[in-house]
């Protein structure tokens, strides 16, 4: 089994070297990460999405934290502590509420139940108090425990609660009565006095089993209404378990040993599917609520998150997650279902709002046996029985749950809405967090870089180019408004900031690099609209709001546009004349996934040339945008995969990249851009997501590859060139037809596309030799058709010879000699397009250093001479299905084709092995060689692709093409008659 390495990174600093029990939680919308330690007597709570960020720390308690927990909507978190109080902070923020409770002795283990209206707290004190959070009150205190409480659990369902003591007792409660159902004594190991573990329960997510860690160095499953044993979890920890966690599916269970051992495990299937081992024991764990990973924290304080927990060919831990529901939401569960609202309470906020004196009585119909308890519960506690749900039969429980959760369809829907992982927020490409003290990026990409650093109150700000002679030296300038986010190019930054100051004013600020003006700096100010993405074009500059608004404005600083969007925006980028957004389309699905959407603007036509979804791999979130070099729209998302917008099959993206497939474990991938063939990132080493400004950053060069399926054929390696190299050469072809439509010079783009052409037939030879050598010689035919010049035809024949392939050397034979007669056999047809005939006269102009050129080539790429008399057939309309070609009778063809006319060097020896044999036939008629073919010598016939009307046209005959073979045979011919 494969072993991962878990990065852990210190929380709590424990000086002493001892161990000490340390908790963490996620939050419901696993945006932060919080950890406590005994040892030390301060809460932090970390961003979980920017880890390297300096965590928000609460120092309220006067010793070592001992115990948190986190209200179920995540607005309340609780905390325990040695100095023996319970402590109320409202979250996120963390501001400090009350002290809601205090024992004579240490806490150990704090709970909120289903709803968040009932905190119970327990430890080295005799009893465990059950605590209204409406109120503060103390609703019950329940006894039975000879030991201290070191575990809680409320049932799902709000009926039972379970509990574990330090010597292995466990105790089932009724919460209605606060009577002891079930007490089963010494199940669990006996902890002892070692404080750095605690024995633990947990309830599955359905509510229908207790796990138990059991005797065996196991865990033991436990039937909720009757307590029997129902199956254990036995696998490969050779010490006791000290901590277990269900996933939120109740599908996976991780468990963590004293032998330093975390393991995983397939809860139906009882058996483990991956593990890991650290340095120090884990004495605590949670599963994100929303997405595949497990936060970890270890006895010395130091925490990490296990991403990629379960198998990625298994259910994920957060799909199917049960639909459950307290019987009452609102923290008093004094009525019937069918009248009670949803409700999130369960926060502190809601104490001026629900008076718990001021609630109606409990409905009697709904209390079972009430006489029955009236004797043995004191008058005034009866008061309280409101608070806790009745248990009706316990054995028709499971029969009852169900037909309740069929009648709550609407109450199920809302919760899922609420459940859902929020929704990605806008951010500006190569921006890193905020770092106090030290500096930061507010603009990191392929051109320069833009850097600032808070000093007291104000900041300073760095532009700096890659290529000093690229771009002019911009002296540093003070930044009065705490810009947050910029963007550059070659002729200025735009720079923004968030709403500040007592009229929420949020600034957007353009500074020009070079203007024959003086004063070319202006800037903006939006009143409670804030900006949240900012973008530079050739002559425009691009603010996207929290209104949704689209503004556009001139380098000038004249406001030119403002459009509405669809939804909130994600982030823009831009590149010349196009500008990029991308917004959210609609809330996140039920599975997690960002729903999000594009939209090209053309900002200089006022045209919107593309739209649609923004694909992303399930479960992630977009991490970068922007432009090629060569200006081709990119996106970036957080699982490490890099995609390409294409104009083919009507506009596609192409995934180019998987980080995952190429990093180490140890690395993390910050995208900077990309060209035609490479990526530019910073390499990190996690758990660091972003770089740091000092010491300077180092570009790292990385390989496009194609996502492809193991091939049969073992070539992987030249499948992807071939797809990166007919991707390449589609591209180049777009662009020579886009510069010949302006009017513009295409002939470094015309040799590119010829050099590619050459590389392309290259690795189409060798993929025909491998096939040949895999017996795949119906996807060598394939192949061959794919070849684009003449001599690269001629080298497979040649290759399939020499493999004793006559068969398939025949049927090469066949194929090209169907291609000639096709082209010698249809008729001269018009001309098509103006584009094709400047394309055509672009590429006459070349191949005469720019003389004019006697001989016409039409859209065909066919060749006629000026003044010659047409000879087109009277079918001539009626045969243009594919490209017509010359009328005249093509060469003979004799086999073998591969014989050349004129001198040819002597052969070498036939060298052993199939392998070595294959590359001498492919080099031998890939090398372009000089005096091999003599002026005035009969053409060698060159095959031309359909896709690619750009072949390269040369005064060297090696590289003469099948349609200058044509144009000279057809002079010859005219200068005879």
């Amino acid at each position: 089994m494969k072993i991962r390495s878990v990065k852990l990174r210190e929380a709590h600093k424990n000086s002493d070297g001892v161990s000490s029990f340390c908790c963490v939680l996620w939050d419901l919308q696993a945006e932060h990460i919080i950890t406590s330690s005994s040892s030390d007597r301060s809460i932090c709570i970390h961003d979980a999405l920017l880890p390297s960020n300096t965590p928000k720390t609460l120092d309220h308690h006067r010793d070592g934290v001992t115990a948190l927990a986190l209200s179920p909507n995540s607005t309340c978190l609780a905390s325990g502590s040695v100095d023996h109080s319970v402590k109320l902070y409202k979250f996120p923020g963390g501001e400090f509420q009350t002290n809601i409770t205090r024992f004579t002795l240490p806490i150990r283990v704090l709970a909120f139940n289903k709803s968040g209206s009932m905190l119970a707290a327990a430890g080295d004190d005799e009893g465990i108090k059950l605590i209204n959070t409406i109120d503060g009150s103390i609703a019950r205190v329940l006894k039975g425990h000879r030991g201290s409480v070191t575990g809680l659990a409320f049932d799902p369902n709000s009926e039972y609660m379970a509990s574990i003591d330090s010597i292995g007792s466990v105790i089932f409660w009724e919460l209605h009565s606060g009577k002891t159902l079930h007490l089963l004594k010494s199940i669990a190991p006996d902890i002892g006095s070692d404080l750095s573990i605690m024995n633990v329960l947990s309830w599955s997510p359905d509510g229908e089993t207790l796990a138990v860690p059991g005797l065996k160095n196991d865990v033991v499953m436990y039937d909720r209404d009757t307590a029997e044993k129902l199956f254990s979890l036995r696998g490969d920890h050779v010490q006791p378990i000290c901590f277990l966690s269900w996933s939120p599916n109740g599908k996976y269970m991780a468990t963590s040993s004293l032998d330093r051992q975390v393991l995983i495990w397939d809860v139906d299937h009882r058996q483990d599917i991956d593990r890991q081992k650290f340095q120090d024991g884990i004495c605590c764990m949670a599963w994100k609520p929303s997405g595949n990973a497990l936060a970890v924290i270890d006895v010395m304080g130091r925490y990490g998150v296990w991403e990629s927990t379960v198998p990625s060919s298994m259910t994920s831990p957060t799909e199917n997650v049960p639909g459950l529901q307290s019987k009452n939401t609102n923290g008093l569960l004094l009525f019937d279902e069918e009248d009670q609202e949803i409700s999130g309470s369960g926060s502190l906020s809601d104490l001026n709002e629900d008076n718990f004196g001021e609630s109606e009585p409990p409905n009697r119909k709904r209390l079972r046996k009430q006489s029955a308890y009236d004797d043995s519960l004191d008058d005034e506690n009866n008061d309280d029985f409101g608070l806790f749900p009745k248990v009706e039969s316990r054995k028709r429980v499971s029969h009852v749950k169900k037909e309740s959760l069929e009648n709550r369809n609407d109450g199920l829907k809302n919760l899922a809405i609420h459940a859902r992982s929020k929704m990605q927020e806008a951010f500006q490409p190569g921006v890193t967090p905020v770092q106090p003290g030290k500096r930061r990026f507010l603009c990191y990409n392929m051109l320069g870089s833009i850097t600032t650093m808070e000093q007291d109150g104000y900041s300073r700000i760095e532009i700096d180019f890659h290529d000093t002679g690229r771009g002019p030296r911009v002296p540093s300038m003070t930044d009065y408004f705490g810009f947050t986010m910029a963007s550059l190019n070659e002729n200025g930054s735009v720079f923004a900031n968030p709403c500040k100051g007592e009229k929420n004013l949020s600034t957007l600020m353009y500074r020009s690099f070079s203007s024959w003006a003086t004063n070319s700096e202006w800037s903006m100010r939006f009143e409670d609209e804030e900006v949240k993405a900012v973008a530079l074009g050739t002559s425009w500059v691009a603010a996207i709001t929290s209104l949704n608004f689209l503004r556009i404005f001139t380098v000038g600083g004249l406001q030119r546009y403002v459009l509405s969007l669809d939804g909130p925006v994600v982030t823009a980028a831009g590149f010349k004349d196009e500008l990029v957004i991308v917004t959210h389309a609609s809330e996140c699905l039920l599975s997690n996934d960002q729903m999000l959407e594009f939209r090209v603007f053309n900002i200089l036509e006022g045209a919107q040339p593309h739209k649609g979804r923004l694909p992303i791999t399930p479960g992630s979130h977009l991490s970068w945008l922007g432009f090629s070099e060569e200006g081709q729209l990119s996106s970036y998302d957080s699982k490490g995969v890099l995609r390409v917008f294409a104009k083919e099959f009507g506009g596609s993206w192409l995934p180019l990249f998987s980080g995952t497939k190429e990093k180490k474990p140890e690395e993390n991938y910050w995208i900077v851009g990309l060209n035609a063939s490479k990526l530019f990132c910073i390499v990190c080493k996690s758990p660091d997501l972003y770089p740091q400004v000092m010491p300077k950053p180092i570009l790292s060069l990385l390989d496009f590859s194609f996502p492809l399926a193991s091939s049969d054929l073992g070539a992987e390696s030249l499948e992807k060139e071939f797809i990166l190299n007919s991707m390449h050469l589609s591209q180049i072809q777009k662009r020579i037809e886009e510069m010949v439509v302006a009017g513009q010079d295409s002939t470094l783009l015309d040799d590119e596309a010829f050099n590619i052409e050459v590389a392309l037939d290259r690795c189409i030879l060798r993929l025909i030799a491998s096939c040949c050598n895999s017996d795949k010689l119906m996807r060598a035919t394939e192949l061959v058709k794919l070849l684009t010049m003449e001599k690269s035809v001629r080298g497979a024949i040649k290759l399939v010879t020499a493999l004793k392939l006559p068969n398939l050397a025949e049927r090469f034979n066949t194929i090209l000699e169907a291609r000639l007669i096709k082209e010698t056999s249809e008729p001269t047809a018009p001309p098509h397009s103006d584009i094709n005939s400047n394309i055509n006269k672009n590429l006459n102009s070349k191949n005469s250093g720019g003389r004019p050129e006697s001989i016409v080539q039409s859209s065909s790429s066919k060749l006629v001479p000026e003044n010659a008399p047409s000879k087109t057939s009277p079918s001539s309309e009626s045969n243009r299905d594919s490209e017509p070609f010359t009328s005249l009778p093509s060469p003979p063809l004799t086999s073998p084709l591969f014989i050349k006319k004129g001198k040819l060097p002597e052969k070498e020896k036939v060298l052993k092995g199939k392998v070595r044999q294959n590359q001498n036939i492919i080099k031998e008629h890939m090398e372009v060689k000089k005096g091999d073919v003599k002026e005035g010598d009969e053409q060698q016939i060159q095959f031309h692709r359909p896709t690619n009307p750009f072949a390269k046209t040369s005064n060297n005959q090696d590289k003469t093409s099948l349609f200058d073979s044509i144009k000279k045979k057809k002079i010859d011919n005219a200068v005879k008659t």
